[in-house]
């Protein structure tokens, strides 16, 4: 089964090949109609030696579009490639029905640009598929704007805002915006049973999560394998954290000595989604404390509480499913938060 790498794994094995002194290509899904195995945007890259990571298909076509990307290797010619998926094709990869997939394939041989989207994340790649020009925009260092029009410009912000890699038209040449953006990250606060539930149902959902719990009879290896935990205290372990417009916040302790400390933190954060365990008279409470804190209302009405959607959950596993549906439900509420 092949496994989609997240965009950092794919630009640090890109960067490590060319180390190697290796040669690479990207393929990008630019375009797809009807079911489609991956989104625009999933990415593929290849070495000269016909290694790879990534996925544009789930297996589908991944075959010829090595082929065509070791063509590009050799005479540095981009590609556009058009696939048709046959329901049988299709069928394999869990779908219902065949489609379309439409591919870039470009050499990638400056490892300058690839560090710099590691390090400048939100980024954009902007490639124009006639001229096979590429112009490139970073959030937070915005120096290589030239060549890019207003209503470009405009439009490469959106596809960022949006984290939503976009086929546009500009002057009437085919543009193509590959977004970058940091992952999504997940805080929480509490080595509890609904965390043992809500953990690896994060992970698979695409966030890198943190534990926070500073006991550490709760937080132990052995209660949560394979998790990043950390036993500082709360506040402290949030101000590492450093959350961003990516980034979930979930306190669960039940214990404001613990939870309103990383409460603070995450409100003075751009965090899309803060939440809080608790019944509506122990909000009333941390909010409170909060406003007694010099929090403002406004500021206060942030947390989702008591935390999750309202699906009638009662085990931990349904509350952590619920808390998960809530998260995710914000996140794509208001265009433009991630």
């Amino acid at each position: 089964m092949l496994v989609q790498p997240d965009e950092n794994s794919l630009l640090s094995q890109a960067i490590d090949w060319i180390n190697e002194g290796k040669k690479v290509a990207f393929a990008t899904v630019i375009g797809t109609w009807g079911s489609s195995p991956r989104p625009v945007g999933s990415q593929l890259v290849i070495n000269d030696q016909g290694a790879f990571v990534g996925s544009v298909s789930g297996g589908c076509i991944e075959g010829s579009v090595i082929g065509e990307a070791l063509n590009t290797i050799s005479d540095g010619e981009s590609r556009i490639l058009n696939f048709g998926v046959t329901n049988d094709e299709a069928w394999e990869v869990g779908l219902a029905c065949g489609g379309d997939i439409r591919i870039l394939v470009q050499n990638s041989d400056n490892i300058g640009i690839l560090q710099r989207i590691l390090d400048e994340m939100p980024f954009a790649v902007i490639s124009n598929l006639k001229s096979q020009k590429k112009y490139y925009y970073s959030v937070n260092n915005q120096n290589s704007t030239d060549g890019l029009s207003p209503d470009l410009l405009s439009s490469v912000k959106v596809a960022i805002n949006n984290n939503i890699p976009s086929l546009i038209v500009d002057n009437g040449d085919e543009i193509f915006i590959q977004v970058y953006n940091r992952p999504l990250r997940c805080a929480i606060i509490g080595a509890v049973h609904i965390s043992q539930a809500l953990i690896p149902m994060a992970k698979v959902s695409g966030f890198d999560v943190l534990l926070i719990d500073p006991r550490g009879s709760f937080a132990t290896e052995e209660r949560f394998p394979d998790v990043n935990i950390t036993d500082e205290w709360p506040d402290e372990a949030m101000s590492k954290f450093n959350a961003d417009n990516r980034s979930a916040v979930v306190t669960l302790t039940h214990d404001p000595k613990l939870d309103d400390p990383a409460l603070e933190v995450a409100l003075k954060s751009k965090a899309f989604y803060i939440g809080s365990l608790g019944s509506q008279r122990t909000h009333a409470a941390r909010i409170e404390r909060l406003i007694n804190n010099g929090y403002s209302k406004e500021e206060l009405s942030r947390i989702n509480a008591p935390v999750g959607l309202n699906i009638g959950a009662k085990s931990p596993s349904e509350i952590a499913v619920s808390i998960l549906a809530e998260i995710i439900s914000v996140r794509y509420a208001e265009p433009g938060i991630i």
